[in-house]
Protein backbone atom coordinates (compact mmCIF):
# COMPACT_ATOMS: atom_id res chain seq x y z
CA UNK A 1 0.00 0.00 0.00
CA UNK A 2 1.55 3.39 -0.94
CA UNK A 3 2.17 5.51 2.15
CA UNK A 4 0.30 8.60 2.72
CA UNK A 5 2.59 10.12 5.21
CA UNK A 6 6.45 9.29 5.68
CA UNK A 7 7.45 10.30 8.82
CA UNK A 8 11.84 10.99 8.85
CA UNK A 9 13.82 9.82 12.02
CA UNK A 10 17.61 10.90 11.50
CA UNK A 11 19.49 8.86 13.78
CA UNK A 12 23.45 8.72 15.11
CA UNK A 13 23.99 5.84 17.99
CA UNK A 14 20.16 5.79 19.25
CA UNK A 15 19.82 2.11 20.10
CA UNK A 16 18.56 3.33 23.83
CA UNK A 17 15.95 5.61 22.28
CA UNK A 18 14.92 4.93 18.84
CA UNK A 19 12.25 1.99 19.65
CA UNK A 20 10.61 4.48 21.78
CA UNK A 21 10.29 7.41 18.87
CA UNK A 22 9.20 4.75 16.54
CA UNK A 23 5.97 3.36 18.93
CA UNK A 24 5.22 7.09 19.42
CA UNK A 25 4.52 7.17 15.51
CA UNK A 26 3.13 4.19 15.65
CA UNK A 27 0.05 5.67 18.07
CA UNK A 28 -0.06 8.89 15.93
CA UNK A 29 -0.50 7.02 12.96
CA UNK A 30 -3.62 5.14 14.07
CA UNK A 31 -5.09 8.38 14.34
CA UNK A 32 -4.97 8.60 10.29
CA UNK A 33 -6.73 7.50 7.82
CA UNK A 34 -3.76 6.75 5.60
CA UNK A 35 -0.75 4.76 5.26
CA UNK A 36 2.15 5.94 7.40
CA UNK A 37 5.21 4.99 6.63
CA UNK A 38 8.61 5.16 8.96
CA UNK A 39 11.74 6.02 7.52
CA UNK A 40 15.09 6.10 10.17
CA UNK A 41 18.28 7.34 8.19
CA UNK A 42 21.13 5.78 10.20
CA UNK A 43 24.18 7.79 10.40
CA UNK A 44 27.49 6.59 10.54
CA UNK A 45 25.78 4.43 13.02
CA UNK A 46 28.39 2.05 14.89
CA UNK A 47 25.70 0.65 17.46
CA UNK A 48 22.26 -1.75 16.83
CA UNK A 49 20.12 1.58 16.18
CA UNK A 50 19.54 -0.38 12.10
CA UNK A 51 18.42 -3.61 13.79
CA UNK A 52 16.16 -1.80 16.71
CA UNK A 53 14.73 0.03 13.99
CA UNK A 54 14.04 -2.92 11.18
CA UNK A 55 12.52 -4.45 14.27
CA UNK A 56 10.32 -2.28 15.30
CA UNK A 57 8.33 -2.02 11.43
CA UNK A 58 11.09 1.07 10.30
CA UNK A 59 12.59 1.30 6.82
CA UNK A 60 16.41 1.88 7.45
CA UNK A 61 18.60 3.77 4.93
CA UNK A 62 22.17 5.14 5.42
CA UNK A 63 23.79 8.37 5.20
CA UNK A 64 27.28 8.98 5.87
CA UNK A 65 27.33 12.56 5.90
CA UNK A 66 28.25 14.61 9.02
CA UNK A 67 25.69 17.05 8.48
CA UNK A 68 22.02 16.48 10.36
CA UNK A 69 20.19 18.54 7.01
CA UNK A 70 21.70 16.23 4.72
CA UNK A 71 20.63 13.09 6.88
CA UNK A 72 17.15 14.17 6.41
CA UNK A 73 17.17 15.49 3.09
CA UNK A 74 18.40 11.22 2.28
CA UNK A 75 14.73 10.29 4.43
CA UNK A 76 12.71 12.66 1.74
CA UNK A 77 14.40 11.24 -1.46
CA UNK A 78 13.62 7.63 -0.15
CA UNK A 79 9.99 8.66 0.89
CA UNK A 80 6.89 7.99 -1.31
CA UNK A 81 4.52 9.44 1.20
CA UNK A 82 2.54 12.73 0.18
CA UNK A 83 3.40 14.38 3.20
CA UNK A 84 6.54 14.85 5.15
CA UNK A 85 7.03 14.83 8.87
CA UNK A 86 10.56 15.05 10.49
CA UNK A 87 11.32 14.18 14.70
CA UNK A 88 14.64 13.09 15.87
CA UNK A 89 15.22 9.80 17.62
CA UNK A 90 15.47 10.80 20.85
CA UNK A 91 12.56 12.68 20.89
CA UNK A 92 8.68 11.58 20.66
CA UNK A 93 5.20 12.86 19.33
CA UNK A 94 2.31 13.30 20.95
CA UNK A 95 -0.84 11.00 19.86
CA UNK A 96 -2.87 13.48 17.87
CA UNK A 97 0.39 14.84 15.67
CA UNK A 98 -0.13 13.42 12.39
CA UNK A 99 -4.03 14.18 12.43
CA UNK A 100 -3.38 17.70 13.30
CA UNK A 101 -0.69 18.03 10.47
CA UNK A 102 -3.08 16.14 8.04
CA UNK A 103 -6.55 18.18 8.99
CA UNK A 104 -3.86 21.55 8.55
CA UNK A 105 -2.80 20.26 4.98
CA UNK A 106 -6.11 19.59 3.99
CA UNK A 107 -7.72 22.94 5.32
CA UNK A 108 -5.26 24.30 2.35
CA UNK A 109 -3.85 27.50 4.34
CA UNK A 110 -0.81 25.86 5.08
CA UNK A 111 2.29 25.62 3.49
CA UNK A 112 3.48 23.45 6.83
CA UNK A 113 5.27 24.13 10.18
CA UNK A 114 6.62 22.80 13.03
CA UNK A 115 5.51 21.81 16.75
CA UNK A 116 5.73 23.24 20.40
CA UNK A 117 8.28 21.66 22.24
CA UNK A 118 8.11 20.35 26.04
CA UNK A 119 10.25 18.89 28.09
CA UNK A 120 9.61 14.90 29.32
CA UNK A 121 10.14 16.00 32.67
CA UNK A 122 10.68 19.59 33.80
CA UNK A 123 13.03 22.09 36.40
CA UNK A 124 13.86 25.74 37.16
CA UNK A 125 16.64 25.59 34.67
CA UNK A 126 14.23 23.72 32.07
CA UNK A 127 11.06 25.99 32.88
CA UNK A 128 13.32 28.92 31.69
CA UNK A 129 14.63 26.95 28.71
CA UNK A 130 11.00 26.13 27.93
CA UNK A 131 10.18 29.99 28.20
CA UNK A 132 13.16 31.35 25.67
CA UNK A 133 11.44 28.47 23.18
CA UNK A 134 7.68 30.18 23.46
CA UNK A 135 9.52 33.90 23.43
CA UNK A 136 11.32 33.07 20.45
CA UNK A 137 8.42 31.85 18.87
CA UNK A 138 6.84 34.75 19.30
CA UNK A 139 8.88 36.49 17.96
CA UNK A 140 10.18 34.93 14.93
CA UNK A 141 6.81 32.42 14.75
CA UNK A 142 8.91 29.76 13.92
CA UNK A 143 8.67 26.28 15.69
CA UNK A 144 11.42 23.41 14.78
CA UNK A 145 11.64 20.64 16.53
CA UNK A 146 8.77 18.58 14.42
CA UNK A 147 8.95 19.32 10.68
CA UNK A 148 5.92 19.40 8.21
CA UNK A 149 5.11 19.77 4.45
CA UNK A 150 3.54 17.99 1.44
CA UNK A 151 7.09 16.14 -0.07
CA UNK A 152 6.28 18.55 -3.55
CA UNK A 153 6.73 21.78 -0.65
CA UNK A 154 10.17 19.96 0.00
CA UNK A 155 11.41 19.11 -2.84
CA UNK A 156 10.49 22.68 -4.30
CA UNK A 157 12.48 24.54 -2.05
CA UNK A 158 15.59 22.05 -2.39
CA UNK A 159 14.86 20.24 1.16
CA UNK A 160 16.43 20.95 4.72
CA UNK A 161 19.14 23.83 3.96
CA UNK A 162 22.31 22.28 3.47
CA UNK A 163 24.35 23.67 6.61
CA UNK A 164 25.35 22.15 9.73
CA UNK A 165 24.26 25.60 11.54
CA UNK A 166 20.85 26.59 12.35
CA UNK A 167 19.51 24.50 9.56
CA UNK A 168 16.49 24.28 10.95
CA UNK A 169 15.91 28.29 11.52
CA UNK A 170 16.85 28.13 7.58
CA UNK A 171 14.71 25.92 6.39
CA UNK A 172 11.66 27.09 8.29
CA UNK A 173 12.45 30.44 6.55
CA UNK A 174 12.41 28.98 3.50
CA UNK A 175 8.98 26.92 3.74
CA UNK A 176 7.62 30.13 5.03
CA UNK A 177 8.77 31.97 2.04
CA UNK A 178 7.17 29.38 -0.42
CA UNK A 179 4.22 29.43 1.33
CA UNK A 180 3.95 33.41 1.03
CA UNK A 181 4.38 33.23 -2.78
CA UNK A 182 0.99 30.75 -2.55
CA UNK A 183 -0.89 32.51 -0.28
CA UNK A 184 -0.70 29.94 2.90
CA UNK A 185 1.01 30.37 5.88
CA UNK A 186 3.88 28.62 8.14
CA UNK A 187 2.21 27.36 11.30
CA UNK A 188 2.70 25.30 14.70
CA UNK A 189 0.67 22.66 15.37
CA UNK A 190 -1.74 23.51 18.50
CA UNK A 191 -3.25 20.66 19.97
CA UNK A 192 0.17 18.40 19.66
CA UNK A 193 3.37 19.01 20.78
CA UNK A 194 7.05 17.53 20.46
CA UNK A 195 8.17 15.74 23.56
CA UNK A 196 11.94 16.86 23.49
CA UNK A 197 14.37 14.21 25.54
CA UNK A 198 16.68 15.53 28.37
CA UNK A 199 18.76 13.13 28.31
CA UNK A 200 21.96 15.91 27.75
CA UNK A 201 20.06 17.44 31.14
CA UNK A 202 20.01 14.31 33.09
CA UNK A 203 23.83 13.67 32.17
CA UNK A 204 24.85 17.07 31.90
CA UNK A 205 23.27 19.24 34.20
CA UNK A 206 20.26 21.12 34.49
CA UNK A 207 21.53 24.53 33.09
CA UNK A 208 23.46 23.11 30.62
CA UNK A 209 22.51 25.60 27.58
CA UNK A 210 22.62 28.26 29.61
CA UNK A 211 26.40 27.36 30.50
CA UNK A 212 26.62 26.86 26.54
CA UNK A 213 25.49 30.21 25.95
CA UNK A 214 27.52 31.99 28.14
CA UNK A 215 30.54 30.37 27.53
CA UNK A 216 30.27 30.60 24.00
CA UNK A 217 28.95 33.95 23.87
CA UNK A 218 31.52 35.15 21.28
CA UNK A 219 30.42 32.08 19.31
CA UNK A 220 27.01 32.85 18.83
CA UNK A 221 27.46 36.15 18.13
CA UNK A 222 29.86 35.70 14.94
CA UNK A 223 27.17 33.26 13.81
CA UNK A 224 24.67 35.79 13.88
CA UNK A 225 26.97 37.31 11.46
CA UNK A 226 27.47 34.15 8.91
CA UNK A 227 30.61 32.73 10.83
CA UNK A 228 29.42 29.82 11.84
CA UNK A 229 32.46 27.39 12.13
CA UNK A 230 32.43 27.61 16.08
CA UNK A 231 28.94 26.64 16.12
CA UNK A 232 29.28 23.99 13.65
CA UNK A 233 32.10 22.50 16.23
CA UNK A 234 29.95 23.00 19.13
CA UNK A 235 27.02 21.38 17.50
CA UNK A 236 29.23 18.56 16.65
CA UNK A 237 30.42 18.03 20.20
CA UNK A 238 26.80 17.94 21.37
CA UNK A 239 25.69 15.31 18.61
CA UNK A 240 27.74 12.81 17.10
CA UNK A 241 30.71 13.11 20.15
CA UNK A 242 28.13 13.20 23.04
CA UNK A 243 26.31 9.87 21.27
CA UNK A 244 29.12 8.09 20.26
CA UNK A 245 30.08 8.37 24.67
CA UNK A 246 26.54 7.79 25.76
Amino acid sequence: MTPYISVIIPAHNEEKYIARCIRSVKKAAKEVAGNVEIIVVCNRCTDRTAEIAGANGARVVSNEDRCIAKVRNTGIAAAKGEIIVTIDADNRMTKGTLKEIDELLKSGQYIGGGAPIRFERYSFPLWLNDLLCRVSFAMTGLYSGIFWARKETFDAIGGFVDKKAMEDVATAKLLKKRGQSLGKKYTTLRKNYLLNSTRKYDDLGDWLYFKLLVKNAGTFVKAAFGKTEGVDRLLDELFYEYNDKH
